[in-house]
């Protein structure tokens, strides 16, 4: 029996306290505003920012307030990070958004379908949307870090959205995928395995795979970059958990020492 009423309501809090939208040294102050606004019309509440351009203690001015509309309670309890790993701790799945493709190919997903393993993968832990610079957008480490790449389909002639125009519609498929979601019912869109790495530990993994890896000799320290996202992404796909992560760097430890090289 499917639960009704204030239980449907409860339900969909707890997936909607899950997700937070992550801003990545967002330049313009009334932007970050914007995108609490964007948030706060969907019931969403969780804004982190790494390294905002304003300033940790001076993004929340009054062209974010203004532009905010209501949502101060947002600016007042957004987090603020020095690097996107620390942003995305504890988190289970990360979606970063993109308006171009990357020359390495990265699974890519529309809003709709990023929205529903947001929401699928939220009943079981917390996840995260990355938001890049208004510029620039994502590079290719921080994109590194996210499982799968989200784009909005645009005119090709005129592709790039605003920061907040982008977060609002992330935002809103999110809220469609509430009630009554068929990615609920769909145990195809999320892993429901409670002890998955989450993004620090499997931030820690690949660090280590990657010392092991130039200790013996394998990867150059000074080229491995295209070698460590490709790394990275083959593990994000297949998604361990926290007892084969260990078993994983149990098995880089064992290598570095018959090297002689350092764990």
């Amino acid at each position: 029996m499917r639960p009704t009423g204030n239980a449907d309501q409860a339900r969909d809090d707890a997936i909607l306290a899950r997700i937070r939208f992550v801003l990545v040294e967002t330049s313009l102050s009334g932007n970050i505003g914007a995108v609490a606004r964007a948030m706060k019309n969907m019931g969403l509440a969780r804004l982190a920012l790494v390294r905002p351009r304003p300033g940790a203690s001076g993004f929340a001015d009054a062209e974010a307030l203004a532009r905010a509309s209501g949502a101060d309670d947002l600016l007042q309890a957004a987090t603020v990070h020095d690097t996107l790993p620390e942003a995305l701790a504890g988190c289970r799945l990360v979606l970063g958004s993109s308006a171009r493709l990357r020359s390495l190919e990265w699974p890519v997903l529309d809003p709709a379908a990023g929205a529903a393993r947001l929401v699928a993968e939220a009943t079981h832990g917390d996840v995260a949307l990355v938001l890049g610079r208004e510029r620039t957008g994502l590079s290719n480490d921080e994109l590194a870090l996210c499982h799968f790449l989200v784009q909005i389909p645009t005119n090709p002639d005129f592709s790039s959205l605003n920061i907040a125009a982008a977060a609002q519609v992330f935002a809103y498929e999110v809220r469609c995928h509430l009630p009554g979601a068929a990615a609920l019912a769909d145990p195809r869109l999320a892993d429901s395995r409670p002890d998955l790495a989450t993004a620090e530990e499997m931030d820690g993994f690949h660090d280590h795979l990657m010392r092991t890896l130039i200790g013996i000799g394998y990867a150059d320290a000074e080229q491995c970059a295209t070698l460590s996202r490709r790394l990275r992404r083959l593990f994000h796909r297949a998604r361990p958990d926290r007892t084969e992560l260990n078993i994983l760097r149990g098995v880089l430890a064992k290598m570095a020492l018959r090297s002689g090289g350092a764990d």
